[in-house]
């Protein structure tokens, strides 16, 4: 259960040049440090009426302190033993290629068995970190590179990182339809009005979103796509294509339901029929380290399903192409 929250205060002198979060935790006592970093790090602190979301800014006496949250039950998450791919890690931070069918936080019909769970485990000391380090996402069946902190230093400057667009994230999907060229997609995403499980395009309350795709590889009916994510809002590439007109393959909340082409081969139809998940895979992630400041980039080969998939596509274009 959670409630909507709304908090105003002012800064008073016994608060003057404190950081944002312990200011907080000072002028609402009744909410604990880590939640109030929590809502600092998620937008949900204004002050004067802007958006502050690096828990360390000094605040001065006088400020308008306004805080606009959901207020949920605490819940402490189990420590479970699941197996992570990992592709870097140091003191500060790891990188991890997360498999299908993994989802990252606990939420409504996945109390657990998530990759915070098997970050718990992993890394008990964790636990200090908001969501346990997790600073983006990826969707339960995409595919792919994420970064996770380890200390809160780190978590507080990758997500500074991130609204600063300062961290390159690159995907390889497989959309339906043929595509002429690459291009950019600017278009604002909100929670889909009839269907609250899905995202949508919104013209009116929605949130700024930009996407970034060039075309791969043409096949008969389906293009091989690169994309690079200049926000990341939740399901923003599967939006962006369904808004496109062209759906990622197999998305089973935005209609890539298996279409083959006419004349399709067994094989393909097949294999278009077994493919449950969208095609999309976080392939690249570049970044200056939230400590060091060193620039490093990782890559995470594409799945075996996804490659599979375009191998079969592939064979199928060159077959009706002779």
């Amino acid at each position: 259960m959670s409630q909507e929250l709304h908090l105003t205060a002012e800064v008073t002198e016994k608060q003057l040049g404190f950081r944002l979060d312990k200011a907080l935790a000072s002028l609402f006592p009744d909410y604990s440090r880590t939640r109030i970093k929590e809502w600092v790090l998620e937008g949900m602190v204004q002050i004067d009426g802007e958006v502050v979301n690096v828990p360390r800014e000094k605040v001065y006496t006088h400020q308008a302190v306004e805080v606009n949250a959901f207020l949920e039950d605490e819940v402490v998450f189990k420590a479970q033993n699941i197996e992570l791919e990992i592709i870097f890690e140091d003191e500060h931070i790891l990188v991890i290629n997360k498999p299908a069918g993994l989802v990252v936080h606990p939420g409504a019909g996945n109390p657990d068995g998530t990759v915070l769970n098997a970050l718990l485990y992993r890394y008990p000391e964790i636990a200090e970190v908001p969501r346990a380090g997790i600073v983006h996402r990826l969707d339960k069946d995409t595919t792919g590179l994420m970064v996770i902190a380890k200390t809160i230093p780190a978590q507080t400057h990758l997500v500074a990182s991130l609204q600063a667009r300062e961290i390159t994230r690159e995907y390889d999907a497989i959309a339906m339809g043929i595509f002429t060229a690459g291009g950019r997609v600017e278009a604002p995403i909100g929670r889909d009005k009839v269907n609250r499980v899905k995202m949508a395009v919104a013209t009116v309350g929605g949130k700024h979103a930009v996407t970034h795709y060039r075309v791969a590889e043409k096949y008969r009916a389906h293009t091989r796509l690169r994309l690079r994510l200049e926000t990341g809002r939740t399901h923003q590439i599967r939006v962006h294509m369904a808004h496109l007109g062209h759906v990622l393959a197999g998305d089973p909340v935005y209609g890539g339901r298996p279409r083959p082409p006419k004349g399709a081969a067994e094989e393909l139809t097949t294999t278009l029929r077994a493919f449950k998940r969208q095609a999309l895979h976080a392939t690249m992630l570049r970044l200056n380290h939230p400590i060091t400041g060193e620039l490093m980039e990782w890559h995470a080969p594409v799945p075996e399903d996804m490659e599979k998939l375009a191998a079969v596509l592939r064979a199928d274009t060159i077959f009706y192409e002779k």
